[in-house]
């Protein structure tokens, strides 16, 4: 099953579990399938039908933020990645 990373922001819904094995083939059922086990952490991650802007899902290090039909493996890893922002331009 793949496994999902939980951000330490998000370990409430998850029971304090930094991360899960989900079932599922593409990230939407993997995520659904999520929040099946932690409700809540869908709210927390979009906006109606869309990631939330400042959230970026990657799976195995490539980030996945509009294919949410992307197929994953049985061993693939899914981390939720907060956007980095701020600093000084000049």
């Amino acid at each position: 099953m793949p496994s999902v990373w939980i951000p330490p922001l998000m370990r409430s819904l998850s029971g304090g579990r930094e991360n899960l094995d989900v079932p599922g083939t593409t990230i939407r059922e993997v995520l659904d399938n999520l929040e099946a086990e932690c409700p809540g952490i869908r709210a927390r991650l979009f906006d109606g039908d869309r990631v939330r802007p400042g959230i970026a899902i990657a799976v195995d290090g490539i980030i996945k933020t509009k294919k949410l039909g992307s197929e994953v493996s049985s061993d693939s890893e899914i981390h939720f990645v907060p956007a980095i922002s701020g600093g000084n331009p000049g």
